[in-house]
């Protein structure tokens, strides 16, 4: 069996239900758009890895997408219980390295993913830091509950709150290379991802 395993968090594609924050701007339709585009990179970076992987939909499984993988829906009341919850799943069918991550990081690649599973070789816990304070990749070598548990998410202090108490617990982690994710129309129009979509850029110019 293989040891290593990557979990995705994936929103069910709906319109008015994904980057509300950026549907302000672009509307509905456009942060549709967006996201079904920051989707296929995530399942790119996946499908570039050599490890297991279970994908966890945010209402109801779909059958027509993410073909060939495990998948099933995400469990909790807030992001803190479902991402515990995909842990103990995989901690209790027997692997020791499970690295988490969402489906909206527009420079998510193979080596992050790879990089993350490696760093559990020799620390508890691996984080990949958002510019934003939170973070967009955390994975586990032994489960940790506390971690998801009463922490600001969606915050600008939750990645600086989760390394307070790790520290004041003396669990080892590392940090992987810094990422932005897109919530805005300024993040968006900055990122590389967008400037080199010409198709994407031509849908949003329409709908403005």
């Amino acid at each position: 069996m293989n040891k290593n395993l990557i979990i995705v968090f994936v929103k069910n594609i709906a319109l008015g239900k994904v980057k509300t924050r950026l549907a302000k701007t672009i509307g509905n339709q456009g942060a549709f758009d967006v996201y079904s585009e920051l989707v296929k990179v995530t399942q790119t970076a996946v499908q570039n890895t050599k490890t297991d992987k279970h994908i966890y939909f945010s209402e109801t499984v779909e059958s027509n997408t993410w073909e060939s993988y495990f998948k099933t829906t995400q469990n909790g009341e807030d992001l803190g219980q479902r991402m515990k919850n995909a842990f103990i799943d995989g901690f209790n069918k027997g692997y020791e390295r499970i690295v988490l991550i969402g489906s909206d990081l527009p420079d998510i690649d193979a080596i992050h993913l790879e990089s993350g599973l490696k760093a559990l070789q020799t620390n508890n816990v691996v984080f990949g830091p958002a510019l934003d304070g939170g973070y967009y990749l955390v994975g586990l070598s032994k489960l940790n509950t506390a971690i998801f548990d009463n922490k600001p998410w969606s915050q600008p202090n939750l990645l600086d709150t989760t390394l307070q108490e790790l520290d004041e617990n003396n669990v080892s982690y590392t940090l992987l290379e810094p990422l932005n994710d897109i919530d805005t129309f300024e993040d968006l129009k900055a990122s590389a991802f967008y400037k080199n979509n010409t198709n994407l850029q031509q849908r949003i110019q329409q709908l403005q």
